[in-house]
C-alpha cells in the first residue's frame, strides 16, 4: 500500500485529507528565463504527507507542490498512460509491481536517479540498469477480517487462501475487481502465485461458488461493504471479510476516538500479497527539475519516517523508523506471495481477461 493502496487512512473516515499546496500555478519550462516553481505530483487517491514535512521540502527547494489525484491505482496508471504526450503533472507516484511492467512498456518515464536510491532495501530495487523508477513503500495485500462478527458467530476466521472456498465462509468476502483496482488485481496475482497457471482460475471457480462479491474499487470494498471498517458499520455493511492491507487494523485504532485496546480487525496472514510502489519523472515533464527535487524528496529519511502513519505503507528505505501500532496491530506479513515482474508482464492481461470472463459473466 497502493495501497494505495495505502488508503487506509479513508478507512475509518476521520478527514485525512490529501495535501496539495498553494502557490504559482504558471507551467513553465526548465530554462532559466521560463522556470515554473510550481511541481506536481500526479498520484492515486491515497497520496497523503504531514504538513509541517511538505512545507519544509518547500521552504527547502523553492517549489510548491500541487497534487492531482486520479482515482485508484489501477485508473491513475492508464490515465496517465493515455495522457503521456502532455502529462497532467511531473512525477507519477503509485504504480506498483502489478502494473509496473505497463507503465514501462508504454515509455511513461523518463530516467533519473534519486538521490538515496543507494540506501533502498535491495529486495525493492527494480530497473536499476535504467533508473525509470524509484521505488518509495511497500505494503501487504491480505484479506482482513471482522473480529467481532467471528467471535459471535463462533466461527473461527480464515487464514489461507484454502478457507475462503470452505462452506463456512460462504456469502462472507468482499474484493475489488482486478481489472480497475490495484489491490483487487494484488488478490489475483496472490492466487496465480499460490495455485499456479493450472490452479489459479480452478480456484476463483470455487471463489465464485462460495460467493465472492466483487466491487469497483477499494474504498468501496472497505468503507461501504466491510463489517469490520468504521465506515462499514456506519453503512451497516454486511460484508465481515475484505481484501485490503496488513497495514488496515493499525489504522482503525489509531483514528479511532475512543481508541481501543486491540483491533477490532485482523488479517488472514496466509492470503497476503506483497505490493511496492514507485514514483518516476515523467516522460514531457514540464518541470523536470523540480521533479528530480520531487522524486529525492520523496527518498529522505524524513518522508520515510513521516510516511507510515499517513499513508499506512511501511518504508523501504534503510533505517527508517516503523511506527510502534504497525508493529502491534499490522506487522508485515512473514510469508507472503509474491512474482516474478517479468511474470507478472507476461501474464497480467491475459489473467484479468481470464478472470473477468470467470467471476463477473
Amino acid at each position: 500500500m497502493s495501497i494505495t493502496k495505502k488508503a487506509t487512512v479513508f478507512a475509518v473516515g476521520l478527514g485525512l485529507v490529501t495535501l496539495s499546496a498553494c502557490g504559482s500555478s504558471d507551467s513553465g519550462s526548465d530554462n532559466p528565463e521560463s522556470k515554473s516553481n510550481t511541481v506536481t505530483l500526479v498520484s492515486h487517491n491515497s497520496w497523503a504527507v504531514s504538513k509541517g514535512v511538505l512545507a519544509a521540502f518547500e521552504k527547502q527547494s523553492g517549489y510548491k507542490v500541487k497534487v492531482l489525484e486520479d482515482g485508484d491505482a489501477g485508473q491513475a496508471v492508464n490515465k496517465a498512460i493515455l495522457t503521456k504526450d502532455n502529462p497532467q503533472g511531473d512525477v507519477f507516484f503509485g504504480v506498483d509491481n502489478t502494473l509496473l511492467s505497463r507503465a514501462l512498456d508504454n515509455d511513461l518515464f523518463q530516467s533519473y536517479e534519486a538521490k538515496g536510491s543507494d540506501l533502498i532495501l535491495p529486495e525493492f530495487r527494480v530497473d536499476e540498469d535504467k533508473h525509470r523508477v524509484t521505488p518509495v513503500d511497500t505494503g501487504d495485500i491480505c484479506v482482513n477480517y471482522d473480529k467481532a462478527y467471528f467471535s459471535e458467530h463462533k466461527l473461527a476466521p480464515p487464514t489461507t487462501y484454502d478457507d475462503l472456498i470452505k462452506p463456512a465462509y460462504k456469502d462472507l468476502l468482499v474484493t475489488e475487481n482486478a481489472s480497475t483496482s490495484s489491490p483487487g488485481l494484488g488478490f489475483l496475482l496472490g492466487t496465480a502465485a499460490k495455485y499456479g497457471d493450472d490452479g489459479w482460475q480452478d480456484y476463483w471457480k470455487k471463489l465464485k461458488a462460495n460467493g465472492v462479491k466483487v466491487v469497483d474499487g477499494w474504498e468501496q470494498a472497505y468503507n461501504e461493504e466491510f463489517s469490520g471498517s468504521a465506515g462499514g458499520k456506519k453503512a451497516k455493511a454486511d460484508r465481515p471479510l475484505v481484501v485490503s492491507y496488513a497495514s488496515s487494523p493499525p489504522a482503525e485504532v489509531i483514528y479511532a476516538d475512543p481508541k481501543p485496546t486491540s483491533a477490532p480487525t485482523g488479517v488472514a496472514a496466509g492470503t497476503c500479497f506483497r505490493q511496492v510502489e514507485y514514483a518516476g519523472l515523467l516522460n514531457n515533464a514540464k518541470n523536470t527539475e523540480g521533479g528530480k527535487a520531487l522524486l529525492d524528496f520523496l527518498l529522505t529519511k524524513t518522508f520515510q519516517d513521516d510516511m507510515p502513519l499517513n499513508m499506512f505503507v511501511y518504508p523501504v528505505r534503510e533505517a527508517a523508523q516503523v511506527p510502534p501500532e504497525f508493529v502491534k496491530y499490522g506487522p508485515r506479513a512473514e510469508n507472503p506471495e509474491t512474482l516474478d515482474p517479468a511474470k507478472i508482464a507476461d501474464n497480467r492481461d491475459d489473467w484479468v481477461k481470464s478472470w473477468t470472463s470467470l467471476v463477473l459473466k
